[in-house]
């Protein structure tokens, strides 16, 4: 089959060797029903690929769906998935099929799989394996005969080393992995989507089509689209709806683009006993905060020490620690003996009867509590709004749905 009857067909521009082979694996593995994996990173347009397939196998005819594992809360993915039965949770009124029900005989996509929790990664496998599913509330097993496509922009070998996803199921799901090459790499398909995008939004809001100029052109093909495809049409619709004249120099176009800066920056290292892979860095905050607290805590324990036993302590210090008092003890000692006067410290009487023996309160420091508090904020600060707070937070919007189900938060 003609790759280039492909391309029409579903409106895909470039003739980079990438994209050429990738779309050979997908035309050649489609009349198949291998699990395949589409890898790539955002923006490179790896939502095409499914339909390809689906649309040159002997499913075609029947049904498609496409899932975005990363907009589902993980307390409601597992019925999503695979359905529920009446009164399997608090507020299923209803018996629902889930989407590997309604697929059955089609092609099932998931999309951003790196986000699906460990038990729904254990509930795929199997219907992987044997067709086999439960749905939530329910003790009967039920077939299906789905195909599944999948789709990640992250690294799921990192993800396996961090306990974040199953090997097994990588392995199950890649029997076939097709790459797609980010937009930077495919240098001459860069100038023919922009060409594209130019003329489909010249066409929409009638107005002539946008041009560049050979610098402006030069510009473009250069620029590293961190984007990818994504970036390149929002830009081209920006010019296009914005510029009053038609021929875009490079001047206005570097307008439009983000700096780009490069990633030279250093970074922290685990140490060989110690690793920080998992942890956010609010999660390495609180751990230094929480280190510190007790460093201070002992150091008070000491100095009572040494008040109550009149200046002596029985304390191992490291040698180099030993080495550093001694030298401040000296560097007191000369600086008091180069004053003319010394400081008197006032005598101070006071009856025994008077004194209260002091309990010393720790102040207890809750991550829980912490994490509540700054959830609050967020979503006080963007007055409810989950997505610019997930944001802010620097986690996930199914993670801040679980934290605020958790914690009782409106």
């Amino acid at each position: 089959m003609e790759i280039q009857s492909v391309k029409q067909r579903f409106g895909i521009i470039g003739n980079s060797m990438a994209l050429n082979r990738a779309l050979e694996v997908a035309v050649q593995v489609a009349p198949t029903d291998i699990s395949v994996l589409i890898m790539g990173e955002s923006g490179t347009g790896k939502e095409i690929m499914p339909q390809v397939i689906h649309q040159y196998s002997k499913r075609k005819h029947a049904q498609y769906i496409a899932v975005n594992c990363g907009a589902i809360p993980e307390g409601t993915i597992d019925s999503e998935l695979f359905g529920h039965e009446k009164g399997s949770f608090t507020g299923a009124h209803d018996k629902r099929k889930g989407y590997f029900e309604e697929a059955d005989g089609g092609t099932i996509f998931l999309d951003e799989l790196g986000e699906l929790p460990l038990s729904t990664q254990a509930r795929l496998l199997r219907v992987l394996e044997s067709g086999e599913f439960f749905k939530v509330g329910s003790s009967k097993v039920q077939k299906t005969n789905v195909r599944v496509i999948a789709a990640t922009n992250t690294k799921l070998e990192e993800a396996i080393q961090k306990g974040k996803f199953r090997e097994d199921l990588y392995y199950r799901l890649s029997t076939v992995p097709i790459k797609l090459a980010p937009l930077r790499e495919r240098r001459d398909d860069i100038h023919l989507l922009f060409r594209k995008f130019a003329s489909d939004f010249a066409e929409k809001y009638r107005m002539p089509t946008i041009s560049l100029t050979p610098e402006a052109k030069e510009i473009l093909i250069n620029y590293s689209w961190k984007g990818n495809i994504r970036q390149l049409k929002n830009i081209t619709e920006q010019i296009s709806v914005i510029e009053k004249k038609r021929e875009i120099t490079a001047e206005t176009l570097a307008g439009y683009l983000p700096a780009v800066y490069d990633n030279n920056l250093p970074m922290l290292l685990p140490n060989d006993g110690e690793s920080h892979s998992g942890m956010s860095e609010r999660d390495i905050l609180h751990k230094v905060l929480f280190d510190m607290k007790k460093d201070i805590t002992e150091l008070k324990k000491i100095i009572v020490d040494i008040v109550q036993n009149g200046g002596e302590v029985d304390v191992d210090f490291p040698e180099n620690d030993i080495a550093i008092i001694n030298k401040m003890d000296r560097e007191v000692k000369q600086n008091y003996s180069q004053q003319d006067s010394y400081p008197v410290r006032p005598t101070i009487s006071y009856q025994q009867s008077n004194i209260q023996e002091h309990e010393e309160v720790e102040e207890i420091l809750s991550l829980e509590e912490k994490e509540k508090e700054m959830i609050a904020k967020a979503l006080d600060k963007h007055r409810g709004k989950r997505k610019y707070a997930a944001k802010e937070l620097g986690i996930s919007e199914r993670t801040l749905y679980r934290k605020i189900k958790e914690y009782g938060l409106k």
